[in-house]
């Protein structure tokens, strides 16, 4: 893994990120795992493999996604419902027919962001959260819905009020409770705005509209917004815990034994409709160009975070690569990630091919 290293210490250097963990495994023996850089530029804080990361839309898959899951497995949800069966307010609109497999493989007709934040943040917090669903509401769809693929946060965020519903419990405390805790992941899980610093936790952006640097705290202004915890964004975790949902996840999607959900579940989830690229809350490498390099099959599984994070994980050669950044830090206009993630999983996988 000699290329690899150089390749993660060679990043640090043209400052694609100041820090990162890369994790690596092939069936269920993780081969690599090394910490790389600074968590914190102004401290001079070193990433450790326990450094907690914002994780951003990889909250989509590990989160909301699985919440989902455990609901469908209860069989109180099918993900043909409508959401104007499920949601108050929403009958009689033109979200009513959107199902949950439509929200899931972004599918729903709505756009891809708003910055609701900006009229949010005017209102006490205990408002915000309501406000921002009926904002999505009331916001015009973009496409029929079922018959374009559009990446979307807003699909995420009704995701998010759909399990809070069913479940009686918001979804911060549904995934700890149902899916982390049964598997031991005590460092997995959503960060709430204004919980007290803990050490070990990567920062992200100096944010011109909060005057600070962000630590500890969501970096997505929308679910920070609300309180930080959203079905698009707000879950922290470090690379290992990471991996071991990740290889619930694969072993579900491989014919394994699983310990919390149903592989034959997972499966579903994982298959792509027909003229379409997304599972159900999870990308597959795109036909060119795929951040998962040359390597990945068709048939993985992966996602992307806005703050510099990603998962791909491949079925047929059992191989999970995790890699965590805060390439955000200090500013988000620095994409150079976009061209190191196809090259550092090329190195890995004819490392471990």
């Amino acid at each position: 893994m000699n290329r690899v290293v150089d390749a993660m210490e060679g990043a640090i250097r043209e400052g694609v990120f100041p820090g990162a963990v890369l994790l690596v495994s092939k069936d269920s023996d993780v081969l690599f795992h090394q910490a790389f850089g600074l968590a914190d530029l102004s401290t001079r804080e070193s990433v450790t493999m326990e450094t907690l990361f914002d994780l951003a839309s990889l909250t989509k898959p590990l989160a909301t996604t699985m919440a989902v899951l455990d609901l469908v497995q209860q069989g109180v949800l099918r993900v043909d419902q409508v959401l104007g069966a499920i949601l108050p307010g929403v009958a009689g609109t033109d979200k009513a027919g959107i199902t949950v497999d439509d929200l899931l493989r972004h599918r729903s007709g709505l756009p891809a962001y708003h910055p609701y934040y900006t009229s949010l943040v005017r209102f006490p917090l205990a408002e915000r959260q309501d406000r921002l669903r009926r904002l999505i509401i009331n916001e015009p769809l973009v496409h029929e819905s079922g018959k374009v693929e559009l990446y979307s946060d807003l699909g995420f965020i009704l995701l998010a009020w759909v399990t809070e519903i069913l479940s009686n419990s918001r979804l911060d405390r549904h995934v700890a409770d149902k899916i982390y805790g049964p598997l031991g992941l005590d460092r997995l899980g959503f960060r709430e705005v204004g919980t007290p610093l803990e050490k070990g936790v990567a920062a992200t952006e100096n944010c011109p509209w909060r005057n600070r640097v962000l630590k500890g705290e969501v970096h997505d202004d929308n679910a920070w917004s609300v309180g930080g915890i959203e079905g698009h964004a707000g879950l922290f975790g470090t690379a290992f815990q990471v991996w071991v949902l990740l290889k619930e996840i694969l072993d579900g999607v491989s014919g394994n034994e699983t310990r919390v959900i149903d592989g034959a579940l997972i499966r579903r989830f994982a298959a792509r409709d027909p003229g379409f690229e997304r599972g159900a809350g999870f990308d597959t490498p795109s036909g060119t160009h795929s951040s998962s390099g040359r390597f990945f099959s068709t048939a993985s599984l992966g996602h992307l975070g806005f703050t510099g994070t990603s998962f791909w994980m491949d079925p047929r050669s059992s191989i999970i690569v995790v890699l965590l950044t805060n390439r955000v830090h200090p500013v988000r206009s620095n994409e150079k990630i976009r061209k190191f993630r196809p090259v550092i999983h090329d190195l890995v996988m004819k490392r471990v091919l």
